[in-house]
Parts: structure tokens; C-alpha cells; sequence
């Protein structure tokens, strides 16, 4: 298996990270059972000293249409599935317009805008260890409880790509900062927002060293230039604290920390 070197302070999103060697696993490989997977590294804050990291290969790039099913490989980006279902006109994936990542990200996390989810059209998931249909995967709101490690996607093949759709959700997203961040830190708690819950404590552009709270969208956790990993999960933890102090109400972190 090959090697390859990864900056995480310039590939992640939040760029914060240190340079490791990442096993990139293609067809036909074992996967090493002690090593981590990641994705595009969209919403991880890596620590100084992760474990061992693996990512799947090119082999695990591609979309096609197969018995009027739509079926995409893990490593397949986000860009390049909505380049696919507008030229063939191809509904279902409205949502992933300028959603960052690579589709075993959106099948991790139930990614979506919204109602908009990942998990409304799918079918099923093939895995390292057998394929399950979505019926068989635990999932709601932004998780999913994959039963191991997401190789390939089968979704259903709706004909009708909605331009309008796609361009009110990219709507939403023009209010979230652009400095370099991993997407929304918490998830929204029932009934309420994270935002506005950290806002409402006063956290609303809180800096510690070079990581802040965005004073744009307080649930992005941004980096203005230089920001590490301890400054980063002091501001999480302050979040957490002060909202359950104030509203009794347990942020559950929406970032992936490794």
C-alpha cells in the first residue's frame, strides 16, 4: 500500500494539523484494522499526534448509472457528483452545491442542507465487510452509524435535476464565514440553534490565540491565520460549558476530533 504525506495545517479545511503519512488504501487492499479513515478532512481538527490515518485511492472515484440506480465510489467528490446529476439531469443531489468533502464524508455524517439529507435517496451502502441496505444503518439528523468502513453508494436514480432548489439552498449557505473553518462545530440541539445558544452566551467572536468564534455565524469554530489545536478545543470546551451552565442544554459536537 502506498504512502502519502499530507500536510493537515494546508489539506484540512480548518487548516490546523500536523504532516503525517497517510496509507491511501486502493481495490484490492486489506484494510490495516489499526488505522483511522478520513475523507477530504472537511470537518476534522486533527491533533498533534493522531493515530495511524488511512484514505481510500482513485479506484474509489467514480459515478455511474447502473440499472436505473446511481452508484458512486466514497472517494468521489461532492463537486463532481453535482457536475454528474446536471448533465444528466439527475435530482436528488441539490444539496451538495459547494458542500465540501467526498461522498463516504456525506454517508458518515448524513451530510445535507436542511431536510435535504444524504440518506433520503439512498439505497444502500457497500462496506469493507458486505453491503447494507439504508434500513439496516442507524441514521438521523447529520450521523449515521455506518456499520464499517463505506466503500461505494447505490442511490436512487430521480430524473429531474431542480436548478431552483440548488440555488435556494446555496442561498443558505452565503451566510457562513469563508475563513478557513471544518463547517458547523455543534449540531443544532432540537428546537433551538447552536449559533444562537453561543451567541446568547456571549461567545459570538470569542479569540483565544488565532482560533475564534466567528463573529459572522458563532457555530463556526474559524482560524484566522496560524491557529492550533489547543486553542481550538479551549474555545469548544468554553462553549460547551457556558451553554449548559445557562440553558442546561448539551452541545454535542458536530466536528470530528482525532
Amino acid at each position: 500500500m502506498k504512502k502519502r504525506s499530507i500536510d493537515f495545517s494546508k489539506f484540512s479545511s480548518i487548516k490546523i494539523g500536523p504532516v503525517v503519512d497517510v496509507t491511501v488504501i486502493e481495490k484490492g487492499d486489506v484494510l490495516p484494522k489499526d488505522h483511522l479513515l478520513i475523507g477530504h478532512a472537511n470537518n476534522l481538527l486533527i491533533s498533534p499526534n493522531p493515530p495511524k490515518l488511512m484514505m481510500l485511492g482513485k479506484d474509489f472515484d467514480y459515478i455511474k448509472i447502473e440499472d436505473e440506480r446511481l452508484i458512486i465510489g466514497a472517494a468521489t467528490p461532492t463537486g463532481k457528483i453535482l457536475s454528474f446529476c446536471k448533465k444528466f439531469d439527475i435530482g436528488g443531489f441539490e444539496y451538495v452545491a459547494k458542500l465540501p468533502g467526498t461522498l463516504g464524508g456525506m454517508l458518515a455524517m448524513n451530510a445535507g442542507v436542511k431536510s435535504y439529507e444524504t440518506f433520503n435517496t439512498l439505497l444502500e451502502v457497500k462496506t469493507d465487510i458486505g453491503t447494507f441496505v439504508k434500513e439496516e444503518i442507524e441514521h438521523g439528523y447529520r450521523y449515521a452509524n455506518l456499520p464499517s468502513i463505506a466503500l461505494e453508494g447505490t442511490f436512487k436514480f430521480e430524473k429531474g435535476f431542480n436548478k431552483n432548489l440548488a440555488e435556494q439552498l446555496l442561498q443558505l449557505r452565503k451566510n457562513q464565514p469563508q475563513l478557513p473553518s471544518a463547517g458547523s462545530a455543534f449540531k443544532n440541539p432540537p428546537g433551538d440553534y447552536a449559533g444562537r445558544l453561543i451567541e446568547a452566551v456571549g461567545l459570538k467572536g470569542e479569540r483565544i490565540g488565532n482560533m475564534a468564534w466567528s463573529d459572522m455565524h458563532a457555530n463556526f469554530l474559524v482560524n484566522l491565520g496560524g491557529g492550533i489545536f489547543d486553542d481550538a478545543i479551549t474555545l469548544i470546551e468554553l462553549a460547551k460549558k457556558r451553554v449548559f451552565d445557562m440553558f442546561n442544554i448539551e452541545l454535542e459536537i458536530e466536528i470530528k476530533i482525532i
